[in-house]
């Protein structure tokens, strides 16, 4: 009906009745006009009653507001755990001077690469893109390494720690002191002529010249394992287990303070120096052996002043 229907409106000017072409065009446009103004009128009325409609604008800014914001402090995190890093590089580094001193081989940065590196989370983040995606990714990498690093100092300091340990009971053990005031030749040790017997032979220690009576003393934390006389030319002979390897031998004493299976410690004295067994005069015959091979006891007096400069001379003289 409204197809067919026409619109006349009377004309004061021709005093007749005219009629009003596109009328129906007219009043869809002036519809669609009104309507729009209203939709218009209705948006912001909603923009600023704080989405009464519940249309999800202001969700929507809050939403990229706080997404917004995550980014900026996963960078911020990010940035404090590279200075982490760095503070853990510095720890790496103080570590091996460490490792070092406990007499360990340093953790090189091949071995250290391949024990803190990380890798990417792509299937962990598939449901992020572009930039956001990008900067957790990093994040997730960052935080694995410096995991993996925390570890590997925590390993490494548990062993350092423990070899600290073994070493401080293996240095009380070590034969490491001159067991008796006096002196001593720089050739005494080696292939040499017997002092007594007169035939070229191997002698296996030093021997320190004193008068008799001049206190000895234990050159390491060990055990007595023989205190007494022998039957052999040492005369009257103490002995002592170290443990490590290492025992040491105290020969032609005149008396013995110690007993078989006795614990003894560094300095602890072990007897007095004579002339027993057989000698030309009062001295001390001082051994050191390690898993039974006679070394050269110069190379332990670490509380001699003179033995370095006895190292130097019996270098030159070989």
């Amino acid at each position: 009906m409204l197809r067919n229907m026409r619109i006349f409106v009377f004309s004061d000017s021709s005093l007749d009745f005219k009629e009003v072409r596109f009328f129906r065009a007219k009043v869809l446009g002036s519809g669609l006009l009104i309507g729009l103004i209203a939709l218009t009128a209705t948006l912001l009325i909603n923009h600023f009653a704080n989405d009464f409609l519940g249309l999800g604008y202001n969700s929507l800014s809050i939403v990229t507001a706080e997404n917004r914001m995550l980014k900026e402090r996963v960078r911020n995190f990010s940035d404090k755990m590279e200075a982490i890093q760095h503070g853990l590089d510095q720890l790496h580094l103080r570590g091996n001077e460490l490792r070092l001193l406990a007499d360990l081989s340093r953790i090189d940065e091949d071995t250290r690469t391949a024990a803190v590196g990380g890798t990417k989370f792509p299937a962990t983040n598939a449901f992020l893109t572009g930039e956001a995606g990008e900067i957790l990714d990093n994040a997730q990498t960052l935080i694995q390494q410096l995991t993996r690093e925390v570890r590997l100092q925590q390993s490494s300091y548990s062993e350092i720690a423990k070899k600290f340990e073994y070493n401080k009971k293996f240095f009380a053990h070590l034969p490491a002191i001159k067991p008796m005031a006096g002196y001593y030749s720089i050739n005494a040790f080696g292939m040499r002529i017997h002092p007594v017997l007169r035939v070229y032979r191997m002698h296996p220690g030093i021997d320190i010249a004193n008068d008799t009576g001049t206190k000895i003393y234990a050159t390491g934390d060990g055990v007595v394992r023989f205190a007494g006389r022998t039957n052999g030319g040492y005369g009257i002979a103490v002995e002592i287990s170290h443990g490590y390897g290492y025992t040491t031998f105290y020969a032609h004493l005149s008396k013995v303070l110690v007993r078989r299976g006795q614990a003894v410690k560094r300095g602890e004295p072990l007897g007095f120096s004579g002339r027993s067994g057989l000698v030309t005069g009062p001295h001390l015959h001082y051994e050191v052996r390690l898993n039974g091979a006679k070394r050269n006891p110069v190379d332990y007096f670490f509380d001699d002043v003179d033995a370095a400069r006895y190292r130097l001379q019996l270098a030159k003289a070989q």
